[in-house]
């Protein structure tokens, strides 16, 4: 199954049905009053999340979801029957968003979670209501309310502790197998992973988190080279980011080198994404001379002038996964043990989430924007005789 992270829809909730005039007429009650009933209420919109599914590709092909509308009164106060509502499943994690204020109407964390999105419209009222002591023969009803009509942005992003982010071929897909029963792809090219992989890192009884698995990123993806940062917005939510860093790239290039990349990347495309806390973890020892491996390791520390936590491991073999391991859920576990001690510390990390996913969807959607300028001039710039260069591999967003 395709994996689309981002979707538009078009979503209307059903107008309310009509209010009827009538009056009774039956055989020696030849006056006998209004009896004209409600229209029935039109369908709701309601977004519901579920996790049987982990992509949006079902909105890709059909983008626009109409409630019915409530039928209309009849006679003999007879209420027109309300239209049912409907419901559009999509994967946890996901983002509503509307489109014409650029408003978060909520957020799908957990199975089961449900958001009206559309109100429906409500029935109008028969001449039955209208009924007075001056007025006992009303000729006057009401029209049913329209339903909410809404253009829809639906943002997937996985819901992860631990975030893994890395030059392409770090290590990090290796690492979430060692890790987890993820089967994620591994192999001996750039650009394995194109898509996230989510995996449950088991710590013992009862002791367990998250870990997603992103598409490395190079140098300029930014400004969107390689896979560019389109999936660096599914590590928006995670408590921590697993920095992998290859201490013996293939390519021979400096290690610390490629760490400042990553480190540059992330603060050109968020800043607060960039000071969510990282764990730097020095992978592939069992590729360096036991003799090598300190004076290596210091040189990449000090080169990129790292303070926090430092962990080896190889993923190949699996030497210090572990404790990288126990680390994490140790420290989750303190973070949200104090988020429930401390209410305060609480609500200072949703508002912190919330800045960072609103500043990666701007940053996000700023890009794409200029990929695509880029792109116009680019060919508009060509002479007739001229063949079109894509150049690097590049994020391509299809169109809507």
């Amino acid at each position: 199954m395709k994996f689309i992270d981002e979707a538009k829809v078009t979503v209307k909730a059903g107008d309310g049905g009509n209010g009827i005039i009538s009056f009774r007429r039956e055989k020696y009650i030849p006056k006998g009053g209004p009896d004209g009933g409600d229209g029935g209420d039109g369908g709701n919109v309601y977004v519901v999340a579920d996790d049987n599914t982990n992509t949006l590709v079902d909105y890709r092909f059909t983008r626009r979801y109409d409630a019915k509308r409530g039928e209309n009164g009849s006679s003999r106060n007879c209420s027109g029957k309300g239209a049912d509502d409907i419901y559009l499943v999509v994967p946890i994690g996901t983002t509503i968003i509307d489109m014409e204020t650029d408003e978060v109407i909520g957020d799908l964390t957990e199975k089961g979670q449900e958001l009206l999105v559309a109100k429906a419209g409500e029935g109008g009222l028969g001449n039955t209501h209208f009924k007075s002591s001056t007025n006992q023969a009303p000729r006057k009803c009401t029209k049913g309310t329209a339903g909410e009509l809404k253009e829809l942005k639906f943002e997937l992003k996985v819901v992860a502790d631990v975030g893994l982010i890395g030059m392409p071929n770090a290590g990090k897909s290796t690492f979430i197998r060692q890790v987890s029963s993820a089967k994620a792809k591994v192999a001996d090219y750039p650009f394995t992973t194109i898509t996230p992989n989510l995996g449950v890192v088991d710590v013992g009884k009862h002791r367990s988190f998250v870990m997603a698995d992103i598409p490395g990123l190079i140098e300029g993806a930014s400004e969107g080279a390689g896979l560019g940062i389109r999936f660096l917005k599914h590590v928006a939510r995670t408590r921590r980011l697993l920095h992998i860093v290859d201490i013996k790239p293939i390519d021979e290039s400096d290690p610390a080198e490629n760490a400042k990349v990553i480190l540059a990347e992330l603060e050109k495309f968020s800043p607060a994404l960039a000071q969510l806390p990282q764990i730097l973890v020095l992978n592939k020892i069992d590729q360096v001379p036991a003799e090598e491996l300190n004076e290596l390791c210091t040189h990449i520390v000090a080169e990129i002038d790292w303070t926090g936590m430092v962990f080896r491991t190889s993923t190949l073999t699996g030497e210090g996964v572990d404790e990288v391991k126990y680390h994490l859920m140790n420290d989750i576990e303190r973070e949200q043990e104090r988020e429930e001690e401390d209410p305060m510390f609480a609500e200072e990390q949703q508002e912190r989430f919330a800045r960072l996913e609103a500043e990666i969807r701007h940053n996000s959607e700023q890009q794409k924007l200029a990929y695509r300028e880029a792109k116009k001039a680019q060919r508009e710039g060509l002479n007739d005789d001229e063949d079109f260069d894509n150049g690097d591999v590049e994020v391509v967003y299809a169109p809507y």
